[in-house]
């Protein structure tokens, strides 16, 4: 699609006060209500030729003759990318965020309060993922010896969140030498994730076997992420269903259906946002989600990831309609990612 309409600025502006018009009303946008609000004296008449242009390229589009424009996919996503770049939270936002956050009494309980905040911002579907297990930080581990040879793995990962398993691992263990290589792993790899925890135990005991082969294999078999539940596996906290089925228009019933199941699995909802931890903007944007559902083309969503020791963490993130406040919920997705990244560092 050409661009050459937007290379003058009149036509950017009056491009913005549209989408923002319609984000605020839902209603087609007339030249009269853009001429009104416009900084710079316009009348209607001009204001009807520039929309006209943009009508021609592909940005407007209108429902009915005699009835106002309405912006396309490519209109919000210009704003997006012009408008909102440059946008950052308002302190009242920043504000109620981290009260919001603060009124949860445990880790868990945090992640949980951020999809309900994120659903809050957007009137849509808040998401908040946490990290896969290989990627944990680790900051303390522990083995308890139980009946049947078995062995509980307890990891507190950073923030302070637990994560149990009971395993039955290849051999047998005694619960001094499980003592023994918890106090070791304790010793040398606070702050470690698993992953970068098991490649160094590998290159210890290639280096020297002797010293180190029987302690590191076994931590290797105690932390082993496929034994405890899955390198991928991963906590999905998801608030606002009920909001984004009731705000999107449906042609059918059918659409809708497709929809909430689509949200119901876990699995969609991660690799839906694993695009935005390649991407190279802080937030990611997608406008049009027809890979999720013929219904998801009436949505977008905004992503980030949150970090820890330059690694990603976690993403979370907002599905909501296309017509959204992107000023908004870009920047309080933004602001959340940076308090969970500084979160994660320990402050």
């Amino acid at each position: 699609m050409s661009s050459t309409v937007l290379q003058q600025k009149r036509h950017q502006q009056i491009l913005a006060d549209v989408v923002r018009v319609y984000i605020e009303t839902g209603e087609p946008v007339s030249s009269r209500s853009v001429a009104h609000r416009h900084i710079e004296p316009l009348s209607p008449a001009t204001v009807r030729n520039v929309m006209a242009d943009l009508e021609d390229e592909g940005y407007l589009y209108q429902p009915h003759t005699s009835a106002g424009r309405v912006p396309t996919a490519a209109a919000y996503r210009f704003f997006v990318e012009q408008v909102t770049a440059q946008a950052t939270a308002s302190p009242e936002d920043r504000l109620w965020i981290r009260r919001e956050l603060a009124t949860a009494q445990t880790p868990e309980a945090v992640m949980e309060r951020a999809s309900h905040v994120l659903a809050a911002v957007s009137r849509g579907l808040g998401i908040f993922i946490s990290p896969p297990l290989a990627r944990s930080v680790v900051e303390h581990v522990r083995f308890l010896l139980v009946p049947d040879n078995r062995v509980l793995v307890v990891l507190v990962t950073t923030g302070g969140v637990t994560r149990d398993k009971l395993i039955r691992p290849g051999r047998a263990f005694r619960q001094e030498e499980l003592d023994r290589v918890a106090a070791y792993l304790n010793s040398h790899y606070v702050g470690w994730t698993l992953e970068a925890m098991r490649a160094d135990l590998k290159a210890q005991v290639a280096r020297d076997r002797e010293q180190y082969g029987r302690l590191a294999d076994a931590a290797l078999i105690l932390c082993d992420p496929a034994i405890l539940g899955g390198s991928d596996e991963r906590k999905v906290y998801v608030e606002g269903a009920a909001q984004i089925a009731s705000s999107v228009q449906f042609t059918s019933q059918d659409q809708l259906r497709e929809l909430l199941e689509a949200i119901e699995e876990k699995d969609r909802l991660i690799e839906l946002l694993s695009g935005c931890i390649e991407a190279p903007e802080p937030v990611h944007v997608e406008l049009g989600l027809d890979k999720m559902s013929e219904a998801g083309k009436h949505l977008a969503l905004v992503s980030a990831s949150y970090s820890s020791k330059d690694q990603v963490q976690g993403t979370l993130g907002i599905l909501a309609p296309m017509r959204m406040h992107y000023e908004r919920v870009i920047t309080a997705v933004a602001f959340m990612a940076q308090f969970f990244s500084d979160n994660q560092e320990g402050n």
